[in-house]
């Protein structure tokens, strides 16, 4: 898998995202920090209105700016989101009014739903090989899951050492080297068309999305990775407090393991996929997941409802839920690269990630009103069956007219729009 990183380009690019990455995980602890520096009891609050904040950024900008931007240099917006979140992150140094960070957010999140859309369409063309662009999806995720472990580490022993302030500094730097990485790749590529009318540009994405069936299988698909996220974010703390294997005064150790343990099974799996890849299709792997998902939200449902759930089962069901995750995520980037022309793929990648970050907008509240009204056993239940739900859509949206239009079920078959996919015999997905 590493070996991928002898392409130049991709190495540069691929630092450019860790640099993104860690910037933007100090950044969220940095920000909890201020929270509770600015208004104390109320921090959960400024918090869940940021949250809300950045998922309605992700939902909105991302397509827009996609329409917007189309035909300009990607290193060039590369280089813009970057140093936007620079100039942002450096400035919450001042910032003494909740509303101060509620602009940061907007600012900063548009910006990403720049960055990451524009990042995803780039890597097809740096990368022609499909076993080379599966290898790199894989160290994507990995990347995403080491960081989401090891940001809040990095960023507590920072406050040993510095002002909690200057984590602001920290997450300007993570921006910066991001942009020297883009710098580095010298990629020269155009993001997508320019010929088309905005209005047409602006929906394109989307309409892609619903008229091809891989893509339409993605995208509803998306839902159940919002569901286990949902679950993991919202309610582990509180199922552990319910199962009383967490002291409400400090729940944080048990949480810490809960937490590792799901972003363990990620990882592995992640490792495992280029092999795993070869052999199996993409979305049967896709729904495998989604399967294995819904199954481990209804084990641990049934577990709290019946008052029987232990931190070493929420400990085993988690790192199921990690290895689901990573099951459907990781392939998915690969159905857009094979069923999307490349003057396409900007603007599917940009829809596709405000769909998926759309679907949060469900099952975040899910999570949290139906965990506060009737428990957080009968809110994981609620997303195991919208997990299942979002499953079967998929499957039944996402089936082809004829199997020969599939380049998952014939790998002989692979054709990019009526374009021949120069590794699509090598690879079966």
């Amino acid at each position: 898998m590493l070996s991928v990183l002898r392409d130049r380009r991709f190495a540069a690019l691929f630092g450019s995202q860790v640099s993104s990455l860690v910037g933007t995980g100090v950044l969220t602890v940095a920000l909890a920090l201020l929270a509770v520096r600015l208004e104390g009891d109320e921090a959960g609050r400024i918090l869940g209105i940021a949250l809300t904040i950045r998922i309605a950024a992700y939902v909105l900008v991302s397509p827009i700016a996609s329409a917007l931007l189309a035909g300009r240099s990607s290193r060039g917006i590369l280089l813009a989101a970057d140093a936007a979140r620079l100039l942002v992150a450096g400035g919450l140094v001042l910032a003494t009014e909740a509303w101060h960070i509620y602009l940061a957010i907007v600012l900063l999140q548009s910006a990403s739903a720049v960055f990451t859309p524009t990042y995803q369409a780039v890597i097809p063309e740096v990368l022609a090989d499909e076993r080379d662009y599966t290898a790199a999806q894989s160290l994507s995720r990995l990347a995403y899951d080491l960081e989401s472990l090891l940001s809040p580490v990095i960023a507590a022993l920072l406050v040993l050492v510095l002002p909690a302030q200057a984590l602001f500094a920290v997450t300007a730097a993570g921006f910066l080297l991001s942009g020297v990485g883009v710098l580095l790749s010298r990629i020269d590529i155009t993001a997508g068309g320019s010929a088309e009318p905005f209005r047409g540009r602006l929906t394109r994405g989307l309409r892609l999305l619903a008229r091809t069936p891989a893509l339409r299988f993605l995208a509803v698909l998306d839902a159940a990775t919002a569901a286990v996220y949902a679950t993991v974010l919202v309610s582990t703390v509180v199922l552990l407090l319910d199962a009383g294997v967490a002291d409400a005064s400090d729940p944080s150790a048990p949480l810490a393991v809960a937490l590792v343990l799901f972003g363990a099974g990620s990882i592995v799996v992640a490792l495992l996929l280029p092999r795993i890849l070869t052999r199996i299709a993409d979305r049967a792997l896709m729904a495998a997941g989604a399967a294995l998902a819904a199954a481990a939200l209804a084990a641990t449902a049934a577990l709290a409802i019946a008052d029987a759930l232990s931190l070493l089962a929420l400990g085993a069901l988690w790192i199921l839920l990690g290895a689901a995750t990573s099951a459907i995520s990781t392939p998915s980037a690969r159905l857009i690269r094979r069923d999307a022309v490349e003057a396409d793929r900007p603007a599917v990648f940009a829809a596709r990630f405000s769909t998926s970050h759309a679907w949060y907008l469900l099952m975040y509240p899910t999570a949290g009103l139906v965990g506060a009204a009737a428990g957080p056993g009968a809110a994981t239940a609620a997303l195991a069956a919208l997990c299942l739900l979002a499953l079967a859509a998929a499957l039944a949206l996402g089936r082809p007219a004829r199997a020969a239009d599939d380049p998952a079920a014939d790998p002989a078959a692979g054709v990019e729009r009526g374009r021949p996919s120069p590794a699509a015999p090598k690879v079966e997905g």
